[in-house]
């Protein structure tokens, strides 16, 4: 996992965030040859179960199976995701380092308040990122994102758009299974909502994506300005 030039790069909260919302859309670029990294805001160490070393081995399993270019931590604090100067710059050292194309973050219609900040924060960054003026410590060369989506984590909302990850459903469920900490119900381990059912919950939310748009399984996202078709009105 070497630094490089990346074509998407998604944001998470935590550890697991981006496999539940778009790890289908991920390992679908991947086999298409594009470069894809994910970036965890926190070390989500107000888990109720796992901890932080856990959840980082668990995450670097995750992203061998989706088999993406880079993974990194920026280690901002679980429940401290604060829109501060300080964060953002962080954030915006990212960006700088792998100049993405495009960037995904959490939709911010989401039961966690992490998630919604980690919006926040990421919405911020992908605009400073792009001003020339804008002073960081490390990568001082401005880049602009060329787009920006949400992914949704809890939530279920009509998306604005959908990806068909009916090839890569598998890969998508083999990298939420990486987190046994957080989906499996273990001896000890702390009974929650992700330790029921939630890893079916997600796929039959993407077969229910799927159904809408005539394909088996989909990944649904969410956009703030218009998409804009150019040549594939017609579908070719």
């Amino acid at each position: 996992m070497n630094e490089t030039k990346l074509d998407i790069l998604a944001f998470g909260a935590h550890a697991d965030d981006v496999e539940i919302g778009m790890s289908g859309t991920i390992a679908k670029y991947v086999e298409k040859g594009y470069k894809v990294g994910i970036c965890d805001l926190t070390e989500a160490e107000l888990s109720s179960n796992g901890y932080p070393a856990l959840r980082k081995t668990e995450a670097m399993a995750a992203a061998q199976i989706l088999n993406v270019a880079v993974r990194e931590g920026l280690h901002l604090g679980d429940r401290h995701l604060f829109l501060t100067s300080e964060r953002i710059k962080q954030v915006v050292e990212m960006i700088r380092k792998y100049q993405p194309t495009i960037v995904f973050a959490p939709y911010e219609m989401d039961r966690h308040p992490d998630h919604a900040n980690a919006t926040k924060i990421v919405e911020e960054a992908v605009f400073s990122a792009g001003i020339r003026k804008y002073q960081t410590t490390e990568y001082q060369t401005h880049h602009k994102v060329k787009s920006f989506y949400y992914y949704m984590i809890n939530g279920f909302h009509q998306p604005d758009f959908t990806i068909d990850i009916t090839a890569t459903i598998d890969k998508k469920i083999a990298s939420l299974n990486a987190y046994q900490s957080q989906f499996t119900k273990t001896e000890g381990a702390v009974d929650t909502p992700l330790t029921n059912g939630y890893v079916e919950m997600v796929e039959a939310r993407e077969r229910l994506f799927g159904q809408q748009v005539g394909v088996k399984y989909a990944e649904g996202f969410k956009v703030k300005k218009p998409l804009m078709i150019e040549n594939d009105l017609f579908g070719v």
